[in-house]
């Protein structure tokens, strides 16, 4: 399993978020009409794209926050487990920015398609930013002996670098299709 320095580790999710959330800012200020547009019937539209996203930070970030409360001593070093390292690989685009295999979204995280595209955009910048908080908390502690149960089943856990690794991939994995979604809409 790959081991991390966990410091360098944390400074580079932060700067995926920051990416993340400065093109948020730019798709912001597109058009309402064209971000509820799906591009075809059974394809999300930008805005659904966007609430999925949400609804992973609405069970991981508070998840994460629980983590952070039981102090560990810092460790320099983080080494992946085997579980989070495979989901979070599964999860990340590859080096060509395509995504390798597709799957189906858990019942629990599909979006309806009537949103409110201002709220949600709002709610997913409002969670990368307590996200970025949430890994200036974890540079102090031992990000493989806090773990975080996944979504989909409470009894696996992941350790809580790889929690941070899986989610942010995620985020990225989506991004990619929001950016296809509004090629497909030009």
């Amino acid at each position: 399993m790959p081991v991390f320095n966990t410091k360098d580790l944390l400074s580079s999710l932060a700067k995926d978020i920051d990416v993340l959330l400065k093109r948020i800012e730019e798709v912001k200020q597109l058009d309402n009409t064209l971000l509820l547009t799906q591009p075809s019937v059974g394809k999300w539209s930008v805005i659904q794209i966007m609430e999925h996203l949400n609804s992973y930070n609405r069970y991981y970030l508070p998840e994460i926050e629980k983590s952070l409360q039981s102090k560990q001593p810092f460790n320099p070093q983080f080494k992946s487990g085997w579980f989070g390292d495979y989901f979070t690989k599964m999860m990340m685009p590859g080096k060509d920015g395509k995504v390798a295999n597709k799957m189906n979204s858990p019942k629990d995280h599909r979006p309806i398609a009537e949103l409110n595209a201002t709220a949600v955009i709002t709610e997913f910048i409002n969670g990368g930013q307590h996200l970025l908080t949430l890994l200036q908390k974890a540079t102090n502690t031992d990000l493989g002996r806090l773990k975080v149960p996944i979504s989909i089943s409470r009894f696996i856990k992941l350790k809580l670098g790889d929690t941070f690794r899986f989610l942010i991939a995620h985020q990225q994995r989506h991004f990619l299709q929001l950016e296809n979604t509004l090629s497909q809409l030009s």
